[in-house]
């Protein structure tokens, strides 16, 4: 009889997502032969651009997918470089970007860095699960600072420095955020990197939709300071999700930490995929994305109005991202629970508000508008018809 080891207790810690639990269960009712209206997942419908493609078919032809340096091939340094001065009007040398194994990566980098067991990183609540649990890995405690509609569920310079405790040594934000979809203004990006600058802390800013904004820019937390770690992604806008890369742009200063700490947790960013990265930016490939954001804002202007007159609580249309985070407590008590039915009994995979928080999430359900605005009416269609029992 074999003997079970005790796990670390960091384990026990770190929640599994429940959309993947639905999503689990979704996939058995089509094995079944049931359609299902797929609302849940975050991972844009569309292919990988063609020009991507070619550049990576084009790398591996020629056999030499060896390592790339640890913080990844000059050329796509100098190109993600290149893309801040054009996009954004903000000079980031290329020696600052770190290009990563997925922003999943960056984020666990940053946290190695920055966090030592019993240190404390202020975030949002609700907020994309996986940076709490980042924290709790290394040992960490995450503030989870409860926020709503009064500040279009962000983290605010106030709220910062109210909630501040003992040992906090960081405040993470995101930008266009998961759930919500809503940004954080320029002045209160500068407002919060001068917080964490006056008590000796990080400001890590999470700007993995960028690209996918639906009204005016949305600011880098670039512009307002060089002493900002900032992730970013090539699998939502650029649409390269099963390619697993992204980049941060760190301070100079923590360059060399950062190096050494990707030597040692998985040597390099894959070569293919940093090969097809260089024609993210090409002008081809941005035109593409282009008519792929247009299309987001169609769905999502289908969609919010939709749900709204469903009943669903939107307090104001999405600006970013491609989720819609709607308060559902009209409809019912238990978010988890309707979640539940509404796939059971209609055929729609929706998120509840458990995956994102402890800040009443029994009262929200994320849907996610990555299909196409067909499906997405043939899902607001089976609500309807749900509802109506």
């Amino acid at each position: 009889m074999s003997r079970q080891f005790p796990l670390a207790q960091r384990v026990a810690e770190i929640r599994p997502f429940h959309v993947m639990e639905l999503l689990a269960r979704a996939k058995a009712l089509e094995a079944a032969g049931r359609d299902i209206v797929h609302m849940e997942i975050g991972e844009p419908d569309f292919p990988t651009p063609q020009p991507v493609i070619d550049a990576a078919l084009k790398a591996v032809a020629t056999g030499n997918m060896f390592y790339t340096p640890a913080l990844g091939m000059p050329e796509v340094r100098e190109a993600i470089a290149r893309y801040y001065r054009e996009r954004y009007g903000v000079t980031v040398p290329a020696e600052r970007i770190v290009v990563t194994s997925g922003s999943s990566g960056a984020l666990m980098l940053a946290c190695i860095l920055l966090v030592n067991p019993g240190d404390r990183v202020l975030m949002a609540d609700p907020g994309y699960p996986c940076n709490r649990n980042f924290v709790r890995a290394m040992g960490g405690e995450p503030l989870e600072v409860p926020v709503g509609p009064d500040t279009d569920f962000q983290l605010t310079e106030p709220l910062a420095a109210a909630h501040w405790r003992e040992r906090t040594v960081g405040v993470l934000v995101a930008s266009p955020s998961n759930p919500t979809g809503t940004l954080v203004p320029a002045a209160e990006l500068a407002a919060m990197a001068a917080l964490a600058r006056e008590r000796g802390a990080a400001l890590v800013v999470d700007e993995i939709y960028h690209g996918l904004t639906y009204e005016g820019e949305c600011p880098t937390a670039l512009a307002c300071s060089d002493e900002v770690f900032v992730i970013n992604s090539f699998s939502k806008y650029f649409g390269m999700t099963g390619w697993r890369l992204g980049w941060m742009v760190a301070p100079q200063r923590y360059v060399r930490e950062l190096d050494k700490l990707s030597q040692n947790i998985y040597l390099s960013a894959p070569t293919p995929s940093q090969h097809a990265a260089l024609a993210a930016f090409t002008p081809g490939n941005l035109a593409i994305l282009e008519a792929r954001r247009l299309e987001f804002k169609r769905r999502r202007d289908y969609l919010v109005p939709a749900l709204r007159a469903l009943g669903f609580d939107i307090h104001r249309d999405p600006q970013g991202a491609f989720y819609v985070y709607a308060g559902c407590s009209r409809l019912t008590a238990d978010s988890f629970e309707f979640s539940r039915r509404l796939l059971e009994e209609a055929g729609v995979a929706i998120t509840p508000g458990l995956d994102f928080g402890h800040n009443h999430p029994e009262r929200y359900v994320r849907f996610a508008y990555t299909v196409a605005v067909g499906r997405l009416e043939e899902g607001v269609r089976r609500i309807g018809a749900f509802l109506g029992r």
